[in-house]
């Protein structure tokens, strides 16, 4: 939203059907909507460069068209790419123009004053003056190996971290990244189904291997560089920044070994930094997004693990009570916009003052929001509706809903929240549409994520849809969040400290014992498993290890061994494989594959950066060894996740028909 909040800004695409955003404006005073940019009508062939497709990939970008965009201060200004080439469009007339910028562009942010706009192109920090004038490198890199302003792969991939430079609030300074990828090895990708092509070169930071290293200076727009000052070695990972016109420079840092976290305050006149506050954990600290940030007092904003739970606090005093846990920080005024949970399966928007918090949303679901001033803008997806509702509050009051163009399914959910056994672990239950008790039995696909973060049993039809999809092919769908997901709580979290493996598994085993004791319709007698990612390591790990419990699996995507993910997220959870290799080797599916005896369904794209194919390539050569059959299913040209229509329509499909055979089910056309 613009400064003063009478102008909302938002990405829509035309329909449901259509992948391309355009730029939109709700005007909050009259509650109209305009169309600002289409970018068709700039260039009708949007080309993505390499650069722009690792970033859509890293933030699970699926759109085309304008993807991002950034303004300034009052919200007269935005700048977005099109094929790598930067535009600016003036909000109020509606005037676009494309900038003589060096190409390719990145992550284009125009000053807080509206005056230049800074943006990436070949490893440099690059400054353009609105009008098209003085077009100049601000930071340039020594070699290929260095970065400027570019948010490297584990902030990207794992820290929600996105971006790499940070203007200061008058426009004069940039607080930015310089990323050295020298000591992280080389991985070579090669698409097989295009042997005609080199394979291509990328730097993955595996578990136990060496990171990019990050620093950070202070750049004037007049040329001049200070570099920050932090014990860099013993604080590797720059985890967030901040630069608000309410104090210093904020940046928070982490160990290697993820256990001690610092928020530090630069001198933008020197470099030198002061410690403001020190967390540790005997596990881990868990990245919430939002902080540090500064109250306009000048008050230290952060969240923090308390009481067994993610609370707010201002200074050293908590704003939450212990009964909240507290998932992000969205806006901070005298009053702080809190995302945060009461019920895990709910997320709610609240407001928070130093005399106690306000609910804001009401109705069961998810919400998210943002505001400024007296305009509050509330997203909300709810257990009653498929589309996403967007409206627009001023002084509490809607004055405006931001039309949704999605398609809805037409399938009609047929949904069951439940909390099942000791842990009461957070469930769905999707039967067939058009189930009815006393229908007989139903074989079970147990459908899950599993793993730490990544929450499903959430309340809204998002999410579920896959699975009532699966659910109308003749299924009981059975979605778990199992130990290790986000809502519940530092020790929820730290439950799988050194093990993956078995809370995981376990807490599937018994959701799905548990709910076929409240519903017998379940029957235990045919009981599959499919997941992506995560869920596809457990998936393949149900068969394996608990095949008296599952008798078909797909693993899509699979971590396999763990010595192949990357750093940040590995090392969170199993340690460095270095000092730890057993716990690792307890954790790969590679040493149980003799133990293969249920049908199993590999898949994986070929061209997948984030969890390379070679983790399937070699659970299957391990089965192989083993002499247990399987089935594998490459995905040529797709990276971690399908996103065109026609693979992921068919994988579906191929998904359906690999579990009927292998559950011995009739197939009925």
């Amino acid at each position: 939203m613009t400064g003063d909040g009478t102008r909302v800004l938002f990405l829509r695409s035309a329909s449901g059907t259509d992948r391309s955003n355009c730029l939109w404006l709700l005007d909050t005073e009259n509650g109209e909507e305009r169309l600002l940019v289409d970018p068709a009508q700039l260039l009708p062939h949007d080309q993505v460069s390499p650069e722009e497709q690792a970033r859509r990939e890293r933030a699970r970008e699926r759109s085309t068209g304008i993807t991002t965009y950034a303004t300034d201060r009052d919200g007269r200004l935005a700048a977005f790419t099109l094929s790598s080439r930067l535009f600016v469009i003036d909000i109020t007339s509606g005037a676009t123009r494309e900038l003589p910028a060096r190409q390719p562009v990145a992550d284009p942010r125009p000053d807080p004053s509206g005056r230049r706009i800074a943006y990436l192109s070949g490893g440099q920090l690059r400054l353009i003056n609105v009008d098209g004038s003085e077009d100049r490198a601000l930071a340039e890199p020594e070699d290929e190996n260095i970065s400027w302003g570019a948010a490297e792969f584990i902030a990207a991939e794992e820290m929600r971290r996105h971006r790499g430079y940070w203007w200061n609030p008058d426009g004069t300074a940039v607080l930015a990244t310089r990323v050295d990828e020298s000591p992280v090895q080389f991985w070579y990708l090669a698409d097989p189904a295009r042997p005609e092509v080199a394979p291509r070169a990328v730097r993955y930071p595996a578990a136990g291997t060496a990171n990019a290293e990050v620093a950070l200076a202070v750049l004037t727009v007049e040329g001049e560089r200070i570099d920050v000052d932090w014990d860099r070695g013993a604080f590797p990972y720059l985890v967030a920044a901040h630069w608000s016109a309410h104090g210093q420079p904020l940046i928070t840092v982490q160990s290697r070994d993820q256990r001690t976290q610092l928020v530090l305050a630069v001198d933008p006149q020197n470099g030198r930094t002061t410690e403001l506050h020190r967390d540790t954990d005997p596990h881990w600290l868990e990245i919430k997004t939002g902080w540090p940030a500064w109250t306009p007092n000048g008050e230290l904003v952060r969240i923090a693990a308390q009481d067994n739970a993610y609370r707010l606090f201002v200074g050293d005093r908590p704003w939450t009570p212990p009964e909240l846990q507290v998932r992000a920080v969205l806006d901070v005024a005298d009053d702080i916009l809190l995302s945060a949970s009461a019920e895990p399966t709910e997320i709610h928007l609240y407001r928070a003052t130093a005399d106690g918090v306000e609910q804001l949303t009401t109705t069961p679901g998810v919400h998210t929001g943002t505001r400024s001033g007296r305009t509050l803008v509330i997203s909300a997806s709810t257990p009653d509706r498929e589309k996403t509702r967007t409206t627009v509050l001023r002084n509490g009051t809607e004055i405006a809903e931001i039309s949704n163009h999605a398609e809805t399914s037409g399938m009609q959910l047929n949904i069951q929240f439940l909390r099942l056994g000791e842990r009461q672990l957070r469930s769905a239950l999707l039967l067939p549409s058009h189930y009815r008790p006393g229908d007989g039995p139903l074989p079970v696909l147990v459908d899950p994520y599993g793993g730490p973060q990544a929450q499903r049993v959430l309340r809204r039809q998002q999410g579920h849809l896959t699975s009532q999809w699966f659910a109308d092919q003749g299924f009981a769908v059975l979605v778990t969040d199992g130990r290790g997901m986000s809502g519940r709580g530092p020790e929820w979290d730290r439950a799988i400290a050194g093990d993956l493996a078995g809370p995981p598994l376990q807490d599937q085993v018994d959701a799905l014992h548990a709910a076929a004791a409240e519903h017998p319709e379940l029957d235990l007698n045919r009981v599959a498993i499919r997941g992506w990612s995560f869920g596809g390591y457990l998936a393949a790990l149900a068969v394996l290890r608990r095949p008296d419990v599952f008798h078909a699996a797909i693993a899509g995507a699979a971590v396999v061994d763990w010595q192949l993910y990357d750093t940040h997220y590995t090392e969170r959870y199993l340690g460095d494989p270095n000092t730890n290799p057993e716990v690792y080797q307890a954790n790969s599916l590679l040493r149980d594959a003799p133990k293969l005896n249920r049908p199993l369904l590999i898949v994986h794209g070929t061209v997948d950066d984030n969890v390379v194919m070679a983790h399937s390539l070699r659970l299957s050569a391990a089965l192989t060894a083993a002499a247990r059959p399987h089935t594998m299913l490459p995905l040529p040209g797709v990276s971690h996740m399908p996103t065109d229509e026609v693979t992921s329509e068919n994988l579906l499909l191929l998904q359906v028909d690999f579990l009927r055979k292998a559950l011995g089910l009739q197939h009925d056309g």
